[in-house]
């Protein structure tokens, strides 16, 4: 996560509804048992609020500043570390 603590930076699962709520739960659960991650999941779940979505240049932010510092040493990592785990999970990669 970098510099960035605090809960605007949390990781959370909003659902719509109960069926969503489900599933959520049940793709977390999965994923606890798997022993991939050393830590407990700590993302959580929980219904939808009113959403605001951020403004222009907020948007696509690692795409678009893919030279950014913060983007080079604490994205990328991360995304390429997500690629390798889910290679065989991600449409058009092999």
């Amino acid at each position: 996560q970098g510099n960035d603590v605090g809960t605007q930076y949390r990781s959370v699962i909003f659902y719509h509804d109960e069926q969503q709520k489900s599933i959520a739960e049940q793709s977390m659960a999965e994923t606890e048992a798997s022993d991939l991650w050393p830590d407990p999941i700590v993302t959580e779940i929980a219904p939808l609020p009113i959403f605001y979505e951020g403004e222009e240049y907020h948007q696509n932010y690692f795409v678009e500043n893919p030279y950014q510092p913060y983007c080079i040493f604490v994205i990328n990592p991360k995304v390429q570390k997500f690629r390798k785990s889910f290679r065989d999970k991600l449409r058009g990669e092999k």
